[in-house]
């Protein structure tokens, strides 16, 4: 016995595959997570490169005031 097709959709007549359907949805989620972890470990890197440079900036500081210190303590010694 044959089927006949006389038109619509060719949905209507050709199997579906479930198991490659699910496969091709899992490899389009996980694309999207990956994605989504690229983006968060970009801005985890932003902040961290940030973080760092605001922790030389107060070390520098502190360098500079125990220097600036340091002279001060010099000149004071040696006009007296």
């Amino acid at each position: 016995m044959s089927v006949v097709r006389s038109g619509g959709s060719r949905f209507l007549y050709d199997p579906f595959d479930a198991a490659n359907a699910r496969i091709e949805t899992h490899e389009k989620v996980s694309q999207e997570r990956w994605i989504a972890l690229e983006r968060r470990l970009d801005g985890i890197e932003t902040m961290l490169e940030r973080q760092e440079r605001r922790i030389w900036l107060a070390v520098y500081g502190a360098a500079t005031l125990f220097a600036g210190d340091r002279i001060y303590q010099m000149l004071s010694t040696v006009t007296t």
